[in-house]
């Protein structure tokens, strides 16, 4: 590997000059993060963990800047940074600079910096620069070409959405963006990048490369002993297994990095990282366990991985049927994402698997998932299991064989809209894991099932909620029937409240994990929980007389929707609204029982401190954000809240500002209840627009506005 520091040092010179920091704080955009690994690429700005927002590079003669998203090209205080990039880009020629047809706003930015500009809908044979969105793989080799004859590229693009459309697709070897990209030695990645100011690398200061760190890694790797900066290693896991990603076929210097590191990986056993034994990311050891993700995905021989000890993904006790495993899969979706099917099999660690499909199922958009535990810990300090555990792989052909290095739960992934019916999955290299669906297994199968599947992982499943925990759990379950049509009342409260229809069109997921990204719990699909809240799951008995307030709180975050929610006041606020209505209509738990932050003593002492200290919407969050909220549906009860969702749900071209959107709740709610409720939100310091105020004015008072009371006894 050779210094990626020396020869580029005046380009960066020239592309910073003036610049001491790239601030894309009011963007409103979060950008893909930048993988850079050329010899002749360089980062230009990187967050605290050295995630790159923008890089350069050059190829050939010509030079290459690159952007984490498009509206980094509209941002005024990269206005600066924008000039230097075009004038870097155009070696001095003064030559035309091309700006596509859809970022005319940049030509506005470059022209108050008197660079003129030629808006055209693509490049153009006399360009010298040309700036654009790349959105599909039309004239990629042309625009190499460009590039090496001495061109300037200037590109602003983010993958995570294009990601998100099309699980199990890596966006390093198929994202349109990466095909034009890859060869320059910067790629897009899925990962994003939380908008703030990104610090600007220092001369004499050295700064994160992959090409570097992985060149000390090795180093470190064969002496036993050195250092690397902080945080350098914790990044090289990650960024070498998305390199992995990218195809190297008839690439030498692609190759070569994939031999280094199946040659490094197979001379060191695979460290095994356990809650007991936890491994520090920021090591080669944490670096080696992201690593071996990568290598397995690239389809490297697992028998090179050998790890450490022997541990749940590798007992000898759990291995592959010797038969192949045929399942009937339900490959209709009506939902409007993607959704995951549960096979009831379970594939062991370090296994290559083979799958089969009828051929019209092949070509109808399938992917395949290993493994149901899908936070990134690649942040993570400590790693008590590896950071990125599954596999996901389109299912494109009838026959298939997928590497599974962690082993897990067998998916298949449908994408939305699908009416392909019930499909047959032959799997060889799997076992059955044990797996209880409401109204279609029986007790007695039950109980063979969690006796002799052998599968470590196994789910509860009704048609509205799939409960995903160890083995060891489910096996203290005689008869699951009792708990899921509980938890079937729960989601239907859930829907309910939500104004969606019941049953739910796909099933909510929640899933009981050693390790999670963030948090207690967090929202999303899947719902994310630790292993010491899987009783919180699966007992009926404590579910019936302690509550069930976190994982309702994360579905009430998933039924949160932006066109009613005012972050970040109300982000923590709201979904307990489900909260509450859930544990006094299904589990007849009063709100002052079910959280004691909700006993009125303590309801009473918050409006208070709020109030005492000034009403400011500034002040309106979380608890007393919620305050709001409950002050209403104990006048008014739950109706309004079901018919005003259900509204929002079949309203069209709604406000996105949060005064706009206050406002109109305002009305709204007022409507719903034919109460003037606009005194009461300007108690609470709501910004109500005056022509709201008026138009509120021919609705009655509200004469038992609570807030009337707390503001004459508060003087």
């Amino acid at each position: 590997f050779c210094s990626c520091e020396d020869d580029l040092s005046e380009d960066r010179e020239e592309l910073l000059h003036g610049i001491s920091e790239l601030d894309i704080s009011n963007s409103d955009c979060f950008p893909s993060q930048l993988l850079v690994h050329g010899a002749l690429a360089f980062p230009l700005g990187l967050d605290s963990y050295h995630g790159c927002v923008i890089a350069a590079a050059r190829y050939g003669r010509g030079r290459v800047v690159v952007t984490g998203h498009k509206v980094l090209f509209t941002v005024g205080k990269l206005g600066p940074f924008l000039l230097n990039a075009v004038r870097w880009l155009d070696g001095g020629r003064r030559g035309k600079i091309v700006v596509q047809t859809e970022l005319r706003t940049l030509s506005g930015l470059l022209a108050v910096g008197g660079i003129d500009t030629s808006i055209e809908p693509h490049l153009t044979s006399d360009a010298s620069v040309y700036c654009f969105e790349p959105v599909s793989d039309v004239g990629v080799k042309e625009l190499q070409e460009f590039v090496a004859e001495g061109g300037g590229l200037f590109v602003g693009a983010q993958a995570w959405w294009w990601a998100f459309k099309n699980p199990g697709v890596s966006p390093l070897a198929r994202f349109p963006g990466n095909l034009l990209l890859n060869p320059f030695g910067i790629s897009i990645t899925s990962q994003s990048l939380n908008p703030g100011p990104f610090r600007t690398p220092k001369a004499g200061i050295r700064t994160y490369h992959f090409r570097t760190t992985l060149a000390e890694f090795q180093v470190i790797m064969g002496r036993k002993r050195g250092n690397v900066e902080k945080g350098w290693l914790a990044k090289l896991g990650p960024d070498g297994a998305a390199f992995l990603q990218i195809p190297a076929e008839e690439i030498p210097a692609y190759m070569s990095v994939h031999r280094l590191l199946r040659k490094l990986l197979s001379r060191y056993r695979l460290p095994v990282a356990t809650r007991e034994n936890p491994v520090i990311n920021d090591c080669c050891r944490g670096a080696m366990l992201s690593l071996a993700t990568g290598l397995a995905h690239s389809g490297s021989d697992l028998s090179l991985l050998v790890p450490e000890i022997e541990d749940m993904y590798s007992s000898p006790y759990l291995r592959p049927s010797e038969s192949p495993i045929t399942v009937e899969v339900n490959c209709n979706n009506p939902g409007t994402r993607y959704c995951w099917m549960s096979t009831g099999l379970y594939i062991p660690g370090r296994q290559i698997i083979e799958v089969s499909l009828p051929e019209a199922a092949a070509s109808a958009d399938l992917k395949i998932q290993i493994g149901c535990h899908t936070d990134d810990l690649t942040r993570a300090s400590k790693l008590f299991r590896g950071p990125l555990v599954i596999n996901r792989c389109c299912l494109d052909k009838p026959t298939k064989s997928i590497t599974c290095l962690w082993g897990g739960l067998l998916y298949i992934i449908v994408p939305q809209s699908s009416k392909l019916g019930s499909v047959p999955i032959t799997v060889k290299g799997a076992v059955h894991a044990p797996y209880y669906k409401l109204g279609e297994t029986s007790q007695e199968e039950w109980k063979r099932r969690i006796q002799e599947n052998p599968g470590p992982w196994g789910e509860l499943a009704t048609d509205n909620i799939i409960l995903t925990v160890p083995t060891a759990n489910l096996r203290t379950l005689e008869n699951p029937e009792p708990l899921l049509r509980l938890w079937d009342e729960v989601m239907q409260a859930v829907a309910r409240l939500g104004a969606e229809p019941f049953p739910l069109r796909l099933p909510q997921r929640i899933v009981a994990d050693v390790q999670i990204s963030v948090g207690w719990m967090h929202a999303g699909y899947p719902i994310m929980c630790h292993l010491e809240s899987v009783q919180e799951l699966i007992n009926e008995k404590l579910i019936r007389t302690k509550g069930l307030w976190g994982p309702v709180h994360e579905l009430g975050r998933n039924q949160q929707r932006q066109e009613w929610e005012f972050p970040p006041h109300t982000t923590e606020a709201t979904c307990n609204l489900w909260c509450v209505y859930v544990h006094e209509t299904v589990l007849g738990i009063p709100r002052g029982r079910a959280n004691i932050a909700l006993w009125p003593p303590v309801r009473e002492k918050r409006v208070r401190i709020y109030l005492g200290k000034g009403p400011n919407v500034k002040n309106w969050n979380a608890w007393t954000a919620l305050e709001t909220y409950l002050q209403l549906q104990e006048a008014f009860g739950w109706e309004p809240f079901i018919r005003l969702f259900t509204e929002y749900r079949n309203q069209t071209n709604l406000p996105t500002d949060n005064v706009d959107k206050m406002n109109l709740w305002v009305k709204m709610f007022s409507h719903q209840v034919q109460k003037n409720l606009a005194p009461f939100f300007e108690a609470w310091a709501w910004p109500i627009q005056k022509e709201v105020a008026t138009s509120l004015a021919y609705l009655p008072e509200w004469k038992e506005n609570i807030m009337k009371l707390y503001l004459l006894t508060q003087m």
